[in-house]
């Protein structure tokens, strides 16, 4: 499950009452299903989670089916009562394998819309940042993951807040779009 916004609008770090030292806390671990019903309270947030739905579904069809994703920015905030304001798009770094018989450039080279955050965020409402999995740890790689953790745990006035995370098998998409259809025809969730 995900936690509910704390009275500071944000997903808490560690979920409420659990030790400090517990392993019960951000990223947390949850079906794109459950994201979905747990964000979809409005019509610019069920607009951005079909952006989310429509961007895995372009990365399935380019073989990137084994993973997982980081989901965050405002959107994993209350920023309507924090900022006055709806979220723009949904933060997301994919942590993926290659698929079979593909290398990093040639892949990129092949689906350049779906590795350049200008381009996702323009066209799915997703800043995304692509991670790839499954090859030898490098100093930068450690580097990169701790930049994305670091920069996910807080917010900017320096608030720790919590993101969560999402399988990227595409098994759960069907449900999750069912999920977001269901809702949309309640109009959203208050």
């Amino acid at each position: 499950m995900i936690p509910d916004w704390n009275i500071a609008g944000i997903l808490p770090p560690i979920r409420p009452g659990e030790a400090g030292h517990g392993t019960d806390r951000s990223p947390y671990v949850v079906s794109l299903r459950r994201v979905v019903e747990r964000f979809a309270t409005s019509s610019q947030r069920i607009d951005i989670l079909q952006g989310l739905l429509d961007y895995r579904h372009e990365l399935h069809a380019a073989g990137i089916v084994s993973g997982f994703q980081w989901l965050d920015g405002s959107f994993a905030e209350q920023t309507e009562l924090l900022e006055s304001r709806e979220p723009n798009d949904i933060d997301v770094v994919t942590f993926f394998c290659l698929p079979p018989g593909m290398d990093q450039r040639l892949l990129a080279q092949n689906h350049e819309d779906l590795f350049r955050p200008d381009r996702t965020k323009s066209k799915f409402r997703v800043d995304a940042y692509p991670c790839v999995l499954g090859q030898p740890t490098e100093g930068r790689h450690v580097k990169q993951i701790a930049y994305w953790y670091s920069m996910w745990s807080h917010r900017r006035n320096g608030v720790w807040k919590g993101f969560v995370q999402a399988d990227l098998a595409p098994g759960e998409d069907n449900e999750a779009a069912k999920a977001l259809d269901s809702i949309r025809q309640e109009g959203g969730r208050p």
